[in-house]
């Protein structure tokens, strides 16, 4: 057996075992929001709205017709599905559904690790285990819902963008997956000048160089063709977006987040601003500060809903910090980065969460970094795989408190 054979087998392996993970742990848990399952109906169906109300808050009433505010190619990912069965069956196997999206997320993880040439099976395995146990996307999937679903498949995307920038570098292709990922998360759209400059980069450097640098040097060789490329992958999602809004409230530039209904505590909070600078401490402390609470009985701590720092639920992503900053790397950090900034200054929190969900926008990043600081490393170490571990331990532990706060 060739060592990529091998490798490929291993890979699904480790894509089975999160299948089964990830479907013991939400099987049993109803998030009672399939919404882009009946969106996908409506769609099927030539409408924008839905005919019912699916719940009290993040819908949009307008006369009678009940608009899903988030962003809609996870419902367009979804028709063939609810094409076949149907929306209510499909929202009844939900669980399965987004075990499966997870679980591809994982193999995507595990391609782009070879594709960034991390070599050694064990390193492999431990940073494709450090994305699959040790991040968020174990919390959203077991939680479920029309909040969660959009991060799974955004996250698919991500990974499919960087797969072909370490790979054949088809400019149209990145342009193309790049555009659904801000059909379905929109911050992500911070990442395509990132991709850009990625795809001008042939030829890795074996010198470090700085960023204004790089940036210098790629603005001078003005690739056009790969440029235009590359926008004619994303105009399709541009207009789309566009044309959604305006089908939907008359006005190109509203997306409906600001229409939604909410909770009093969020309302308070959207009305300071939608995007403010008022609400960065709150999502500082969500993504990197908070707590659980002490409890006297195992497990000994609570989480209370609202957040936990990353350092408690991923701590073997600081592998990124050995990454060789280069070109690329640099650039990786700051899509990683830019990703962020939007939800740093977002009203919403992203309440509920184990741990902080908005930052997995930026984990495919920062896990190709983790990946690089493997490349020429003598292996994983003892030191970051017991991180790793307790990142595991805390996330598992995020699935009891998912039935329980």
């Amino acid at each position: 057996m060739t060592a990529e054979r091998r490798d490929t087998l291993v890979g699904l392996g480790l894509a089975l075992v999160a299948l089964v993970v990830y479907w013991l742990s939400n099987r049993a848990f109803d998030a009672g929001r399939g919404d882009f399952f009946y969106l996908a109906d409506a769609f099927l169906h030539g409408r924008t709205w839905l005919d019912f109300q699916p719940g009290p808050y993040d819908v949009i009433d307008i006369e009678g017709r009940y608009y899903v505010p988030f962003a809609p190619f996870p419902a367009i990912t979804l028709m063939p599905i609810v094409g076949l069965i149907g929306a209510v069956p499909a929202d009844r196997i939900e669980s399965g559904i987004n075990a499966g999206l997870a679980a591809f997320d994982v193999w995507l993880c595990w391609v782009l690790l070879g594709r960034l040439g991390v070599r050694r099976l064990r390193d492999r395995l431990a940073i494709a285990m450090l994305f699959a146990f040790s991040t968020t996307v174990w919390w959203v999937t077991t939680r479920g819902g029309v909040w969660h679903t959009g991060h799974l498949i955004a996250t698919a995307l991500t990974f499919g963008c960087l797969i072909e920038l370490w790979g054949r570098q088809r400019a149209w292709l990145v342009g193309l997956l790049a555009g659904f990922a801000f059909l379905t998360r929109a911050p992500l759209a911070f990442a395509i000048p990132f991709y850009l400059l990625m795809l001008e980069e042939r030829r890795p450097s074996a010198s470090p160089i700085v960023v204004g640098g790089y940036l210098r040097t790629a603005l001078v060789r003005r690739p056009i063709r790969r440029w235009v490329e590359l926008t004619v992958g994303v105009l399709p999602s541009i207009v789309f977006f566009f044309w959604y809004n305006v089908a939907r409230f008359g006005d190109p530039l509203e997306s409906g987040y600001a229409l939604a209904a909410l909770p009093g505590f969020l309302e308070a909070q959207r009305q300071v601003g939608m995007f403010s600078l008022a609400h960065v401490g709150m999502n500082i402390d969500y993504f990197l500060l908070h707590m659980p609470n002490a409890i006297e009985d195992p497990p000994f701590f609570r989480p209370d809903g609202l957040g936990l720092s990353v350092l408690i639920t991923s701590p073997g992503l600081l592998l990124a910090a050995a990454a060789p900053w280069r070109s690329r790397a640099l650039l990786l950090l700051g899509a990683a980065i830019v990703v962020l900034v939007p939800t740093l200054l977002y009203y919403g929190g992203g309440w509920l969460q184990y741990g902080y969900r908005y930052f997995l926008d930026s984990v495919p990043f920062v896990v190709a970094l983790c990946g690089l600081a493997l490349v020429r490393r003598p292996g994983i170490g003892v030191g970051w795989a017991l991180l790793i571990g307790l990142g595991v331990l805390v996330n598992a532990l995020g699935v009891y408190w998912a039935y329980r706060i």
